[in-house]
């Protein structure tokens, strides 16, 4: 019988995420806000739900009839956790994904790793809301900032706006690594984790965004000269070792 997992969030990493799981064999059901987006699920072999955490006006029985639970939405509300939590608890999934990311650490002009103490923000209120929870086996992935395909960071930033810390270390992962990562975790079974994603290298700002506004043919960019240039460098050396992952895009650069 195929392993069954439910992805809440099926849009830009969710969706891809889902094509991949499907074609190694999973059966998966999806969720989106948007109502037109459900024949893109369907047309892509995904179960399709429609589910806002917003509103409690539905069942969530059958989507989390599943095995895993992937976790790929943006919300930051901790009331709308707490409800999902208390219908995971009730229902088959006792294995969850739950995607964060980098910006809970504080930039303190130091490197990083998952033992460096968070700030005071919801997301870190989000993730142990799972992680203290004796009854769910939930992984954390903490992605640096996405980029691939139609996210090109040399179009993150508006003509004329000025980039602020221009000698401040960025940290980004590629789409295909994301979706590498949540495999592995799911293949190795390894839970009750967190990890950071991020690729191995971390040039300056001025660097990166000079590089990739010329790759869009964009002129180059404006920086803040008087900035203090704060940032943080996230290790990935736990992520590498626990799980012996190897980076698709070790190279932000490339």
């Amino acid at each position: 019988m195929k392993q069954k997992i439910s992805i809440l969030g099926c849009g830009w990493l969710g969706l891809p995420l889902a094509i991949q799981l499907i074609a190694d064999g999973f059966d998966v059901k999806g969720s989106t806000t948007t109502p037109n987006k459900i024949k893109s699920l369907q047309s892509n072999h995904i179960k399709p739900f429609l589910i806002d955490l917003s509103k409690r006006d539905y069942s969530l029985a059958e989507f989390l009839n599943a095995d895993i639970l992937i976790i790929a939405i943006t919300s930051k509300s901790a009331d709308y956790f707490k409800y999902l939590i208390e219908h995971i608890i009730v229902s088959n999934i006792k294995k969850v994904i739950f995607i964060s990311s980098t910006s809970v650490y504080p930039s303190n002009n130091q490197v990083v790793n998952e033992n460096t103490p968070v700030k005071d923000v919801v997301l870190a209120q989000i993730e142990q809301l799972f992680l203290s929870n004796p009854e769910i086996k939930t992984t954390v992935i903490r992605f640096a900032g996405l980029f691939g395909y139609n996210r090109k960071p040399g179009n993150f930033f508006p003509e004329g706006r000025i980039i602020d810390h221009p000698e401040g270390f960025v940290n980004f992962i590629h789409r295909d690594d994301c979706i590498r990562i949540i495999q592995t975790i799911i293949t190795t079974d390894t839970w009750n984790q967190i990890f950071n994603g991020c690729t191995d290298t971390h040039p300056t700002r001025r660097e990166f965004y000079t590089s990739q506004m010329l790759k869009v043919g964009r002129n180059n960019p404006l920086f803040n000269e008087a900035a203090s240039n704060e940032y943080k460098i996230v290790d990935n050396k736990k992520l590498k070792s626990m799980l012996h992952f190897t980076f698709k895009y070790p190279d932000v650069m490339m």
